[in-house]
């Protein structure tokens, strides 16, 4: 108890003391004193979120803003280098990524895209893969916004093989009820080659 009542005292003694040393000139000094105090303490920068990589990112913030001309002269520039590789066909191997029977197909020349779904078109008829979302070169990619224009890029397949799938089994059974039943489901199938991916110089 006596070690008690003398960390009590104490205690009283020390914030009297600290509150009389930060009112010396008055109520509200004493009010802004002590949050002034308690924000230097609780953080360095002032700031209510501590600085970390998460709140603020660890390079410096530099803002360099590009005018307009300055901004259509590099569009410029860089239109007229990309035409002329194309015109050159000084590009390398191209790959694209088109769009066909519901999914997204990454292809380039010589490729064989297996599609689970029946197309309108015999085997060996030549077909135009039109839904051109990107075409990647060694230098450059263009890209779609969603799609690439017609005069610019054209994918062009061979159907090959239209067949279909392995027989798959869908089964339903509830035990205790004498319930079953079986579903045999066969899908078309579709196999494209792709001849060529051919790019037009223009581009605007």
């Amino acid at each position: 108890s006596h070690l008690f009542l003398n960390l009590f005292v104490s205690w009283h003694v020390l914030k009297i003391f600290w509150c009389t040393s930060l009112c010396q000139a008055g109520p509200t000094s004493c009010k802004i004193n002590f949050f002034s105090a308690f924000t230097s303490q609780s953080s360095v920068s002032g700031d209510l979120l501590p600085r970390t990589s998460l709140s603020r990112p660890p390079w410096s913030e530099q803002s360099s803003v590009v005018s307009a001309e300055e901004e259509r002269s590099r569009h410029a520039a860089v239109v007229s280098t990309v035409n002329e590789r194309i015109q050159r066909q000084d590009f390398g191997r191209l790959f694209a990524v088109v769009h066909f029977a519901g999914r997204q197909w990454k292809v380039t020349n010589e490729d064989l895209i297996l599609i689970e779904n029946h197309v309108e078109a015999e085997c060996g008829d030549r077909i135009y893969l039109e839904k051109v979302l990107l075409v990647g070169a060694e230098d450059f990619t263009l890209v779609g916004r969603p799609l690439l224009g017609k005069e610019l890029t054209r994918v062009k397949a061979t159907v090959i093989e239209k067949t279909e799938s392995w027989p798959k089994v869908h089964m339903v059974f509830w035990r205790r009820h004498r319930f079953q039943r079986k579903k045999i489901i066969v899908q078309p199938q579709t196999v494209l080659r792709i001849n060529s991916i051919e790019l037009y110089p223009r581009l605007s």
